[in-house]
C-alpha cells in the first residue's frame, strides 16, 4: 500500500479532541493497510498518529533533524527513525519517502511543510496527492485568504485545485487512495 505522510502540530498543550484526531488517523492510515510517515516526535499529535497507526498494527516512519533528537523529542518507538541534520533536508526526506500527503490542523511547522510539499507540486517536482482535513473549520480563515490569494492573481487556480480540503480522516483517505488507485 502508500505510505502516508501526516503533517500536524507537535504542541505539547493541545485540547484532547486535537489528540484523539491525530490518533484516529494513525489508526485509520493502519487499518487501510498504508504505513505512515511523520516527521519523527513523540509529543502533541504527531506523537499521537503514530502511537494511533502502531496501536492498529501499522508501521511507521519518522524523519527528524539531530537537533530535535537532542531535545529528546524523538520517536524511538518508530520502525524507522530517520535522523537529518536540518529541517530543511527533513521535508526533502519525507517529500521522498511519502507518496501521499495528510495535514490536519497544527502551526507554523505544520504550515511549513504543507506549503512545501504544495509549492513543489505547483512546480511540478512531485504530482503526489495533497489533501488538508479541515476539522472544526480550523482552517477557514487560511481558506479564504488562499481564495483571496487566487482572486487576486497571486495563486492560479490551478495551483489551489491541487489541494483537496475535506472535513474528515475518512474523506481524506479515500482522497488519497483513488489519487493512488
Amino acid at each position: 500500500m502508500a505510505a502516508i505522510c501526516v503533517f500536524c502540530a507537535s504542541s505539547r498543550t493541545l485540547d484532547q479532541r486535537w489528540l484523539d484526531l491525530a490518533t484516529d488517523t494513525g489508526a485509520e492510515i493502519a487499518r487501510r493497510g498504508h504505513t505512515l510517515v511523520s516527521g519523527g516526535g513523540c509529543v502533541g499529535m504527531m506523537g499521537a498518529v503514530a502511537d494511533g497507526a502502531r496501536a492498529a498494527g501499522g508501521p511507521t516512519v519518522g524523519v527528524i533533524p539531530q537537533a530535535l533528537v537532542d531535545l529528546e523529542v524523538a520517536d524511538l518507538r518508530s520502525d524507522e527513525l530517520l535522523v537529518t541534520d536540518s529541517m530543511a533536508s527533513r521535508k526533502t526526506l519525507m517529500i521522498d519517502k511519502s507518496d501521499a500527503f495528510l495535514a490536519l490542523p497544527g502551526g507554523l511547522g505544520t504550515l511549513d511543510e504543507l506549503f512545501e510539499v504544495w509549492t513543489t507540486a505547483t512546480l511540478t517536482m512531485h504530482a503526489k496527492p495533497m489533501v488538508l482535513v479541515d476539522a472544526d473549520h480550523f482552517y477557514q480563515p487560511l481558506l479564504a485568504w488562499l481564495a483571496d490569494l487566487t482572486d487576486q492573481h497571486f495563486l492560479k487556480p490551478a495551483g489551489l485545485d491541487l489541494l483537496t480540503v475535506v472535513d474528515s480522516v475518512p474523506a481524506a483517505l479515500d482522497v488519497l487512495e483513488s489519487h493512488l488507485a
